[in-house]
């Protein structure tokens, strides 16, 4: 057994991700582990990776590359025996960034969906679910399944897609950039491609195909963001549509996930700490669903299957393998998470293989697509609180010269146990062609270096990510990279709760701050068990209703509650008009307040003092997060470059090779 425990994990440790044509899933849910960054590039008579297919392909050069990490105390290159091995993989690494860059830059655009089944590939045109032979998919032959516009929605795409099995039906997920609601289509294929069917506020959804031959929709239904509900559907002559589950809990939320070789189909149903995974024969899928592991508050785990084996990834337990029955899952083999994270941290690029879809990668190989240096400084940063080492990515032009003088723009998260994203951005690349020095702080809260680094920035340990974002900071500005005059500060969502607390505490760190749908009334929002995510929060925030200890806490950091008097820096904040994640009432209000008291803080002062811009940019819609808005990027790049006092004249001519404006 240990035999075969150590090979398993070696097959994790030493494969590499595959960067094909076949899509990485979508999020799964909005605080799922898992990472999906893969974002494919595409040309408009030319699929990127394409041009990636001669040797030496990505996944080869990610092997072979070894990280660059630098000491905290001197920033040191890499050490001359190693300079060799180093030059003659950054050679095969130069000619694949030749190759992107000789590309015409102002024709990329980004790929939502797409999936490769049989010998075809799926994907969205324009308005329309089309299908290519693999062989053609860099070409304009394609097979139109279906109109978007039918749905008569404002600006749809497609967010999933999934082929059944024998590739009678296709399903694909369907979204607006202003809301998060959505609606799973089912097309029929066949000479004239009809839809079957849909189904409103659908969340996830798998196939299967039963020992009928007849192909098996599974899918969840989502109300109020709580996904609680899994049906299962058939079509054609006999069309079926049913509930069979129901969870009762409202802090967990439930979603579907299919193994690897498509013979199990998981139902996993989760809060941010507890998990608990029911078990659909593909082969038997109208059998009751059979029980992993009853939950157990504290246990996460994911399932996964291989050759009549199933493999469990865990926080807990001994590593222990069974075999696996015809229909049941009785047997699993269980991999100790902190030892996966512990082999994760120790080889920097790791294949998740099968468990991709459920943990995160710790660097991500877009980044080596448009970035000249990547900084990879473990141990680079010492918390100012504990003494702990806080990881932070750092990038900027090779040939940049007096780094003091450069700004400087630093993202953080710090929540759920998510890493913080560092995908690729047009508007990103465009700030480090322009001078920019990008840090990206991996603070305590965030999913970095395993369960431990989130449980370490969670409840009443939240103060650990401020103080690790502040040692960041100071860090930096110690080590030559920029000054406070010149950084900035930039967060989403529950990322802001980090940046406003630091915003509180330590203003002098910053010039200007940029937020986007931010979480910033912690106190009021988890006393308020009508919002649809506050019973799924507590473990993440605690329960301030019910724990004198937890209010207490939350009142000790939460940007709202905290506001006082003083010098800020700049603040512009987007948010969404009927954002149901962060309620925009409670954006209003801390902005108000914050207006308020940088007025009081003036009127003391007196003559003479140049008070802080703030800045609320309301969009319409009901979406979180819209990363393609034109308008915001250009919203907030502009808003930087002013109250950085910078020339932002170049900055907007590259950022039209990529924007459609």
């Amino acid at each position: 057994m240990q035999q075969k425990s150590k090979l398993f994990l070696q097959a994790l440790k030493y494969s590499i991700p595959r960067l094909g044509k076949c899509m990485q899933k979508q999020h799964l849910n909005h605080y799922n582990f898992a990472d999906h960054y893969y974002n494919r590039i595409k040309l408009k008579k030319c699929h990127l990776t394409k041009c990636l297919q001669d040797k030496p392909t990505i996944s080869e050069l990610a092997r072979n590359i070894p990280s660059r990490s630098f000491s905290c105390k001197d920033f040191l290159p890499i050490k001359q025996e190693n300079k060799d091995s180093l030059s003659e993989n950054m050679d095969a690494f130069e000619k694949v960034r030749t190759k992107l860059e000789t590309q015409p830059q102002e024709e990329y655009e980004i790929i939502n969906a797409e999936v490769k089944h049989g010998g075809f590939v799926y994907y969205q045109e324009g308005c329309c679910l089309v299908r290519s032979k693999d062989e053609e998919a860099d070409n304009d032959n394609y097979e139109v399944l279906f109109n978007l516009e039918e749905l008569k929605l404002d600006q749809p795409f497609i967010d999933c897609i999934r082929v059944a099995p024998d590739e009678k039906y296709v399903a694909a997920k369907i979204r607006t950039e202003d809301s998060e609601a959505s609606t799973c289509i089912v097309v029929k294929l066949s000479d004239q491609p009809v839809m079957e069917a849909s189904f409103p506020n659908v969340s996830s959804f798998e196939w299967v195909k039963d020992e009928e031959e007849e192909d098996v929709l599974f899918y969840t239904f989502q109300r109020n963001l709580r996904c609680h509900d899994v049906y299962r559907a058939t079509f054609g002559d006999n069309k079926r549509n049913e509930r069979f589950y129901t969870e009762k809990d409202p802090s967990y939320f439930v979603f579907l996930y299919l193994t690897k070789d498509s013979r199990f189909l998981t139902i996993n149903i989760m809060n941010k700490t507890t998990s608990e995974v029911w078990l659909i024969d593909g082969l038997s899928p109208w059998d009751p669903p059979v029980l992993i592991q009853k939950r157990i508050h504290g246990v996460l785990y994911y399932v996964e299957h291989r050759d009549d084996e199933l493999y469990i990834l865990t926080n807990v337990g001994e590593p222990t393998e069974f075999k696996l029955m015809r229909t049941a899952a009785d047997t699993p083999a269980i991999m100790n998470w902190d030892l996966f994270f512990t082999m994760k941290r120790n080889t920097k690029v790791v294949d998740l293989d099968m468990f991709k879809d459920h943990c995160v990668l710790f660097l991500k190989h877009s980044n080596l697509l448009y970035v000249n240096v990547i900084g990879l400084a473990d141990d680079s940063v010492r918390s100012l609180k504990d003494g702990k080492s806080v990881p932070m990515t750092i990038f900027h032009k090779t040939d940049s010269e007096d780094l003091q003088k450069k700004p400087l723009l630093v993202h953080v998260y710090g929540a759920y146990g998510m890493d913080l994203k560092m995908n690729f951005r047009p508007e990103r690349r465009v700030l480090v062609d322009d001078g920019w020095i990008l840090a990206y702080c991996h603070v305590r809260g965030g999913g970095e270096l395993g369960l431990q680094w989130h449980a370490d920035g969670r409840l009443t340990k939240k103060l650990n990510g401020l103080a690790d974002l502040e040692a960041c900071i100071k860090t930096l500005h110690g080590q030559g990279f920029s000054q406070p005059s010149l950084t900035a500060l930039t967060a989403f969502s529950a990322g802001g709760v980090l940046v406003g607390a630091l915003c509180n505490s330590n203003p002098e760190l910053l010039r200007a701050v940029t937020l986007e749908a931010p979480f910033l009334d912690v106190l009021n929002t988890m006393m308020d068990t009508t919002l649809p995510l506050t019973l799924e929060e507590l473990e993440e925030w605690g329960n301030p209703s019910s724990d004198e200890k937890h209010k207490n806490y939350i009142k000790r950091y939460c940007p709202y509650q905290n506001i006082k008097p003083q010098h800020y820096p700049s603040i512009h904040i987007t948010a969404y008009e009927n954002d149901e994640r962060v309620p925009l009432k409670g954006i209003v209000n801390y902005t108000d307040k914050l207006k308020e008291a940088i007025m009081e803080h003036a009127k003391d002062t007196g003559e003479g003092y140049q008070a802080p811009n703030v800045v609320l940019d309301i969009q319409p819609g009901g979406n979180h997060v819209i990363e393609d808005s034109h308008k915001k990027i250009t919203a907030q790049i502009k808003f930087l470059y002013e109250e950085l006092g910078l020339d932002s004249t170049s900055v907007f001519e590259n950022l039209k090779k990529y924007l459609k404006f």
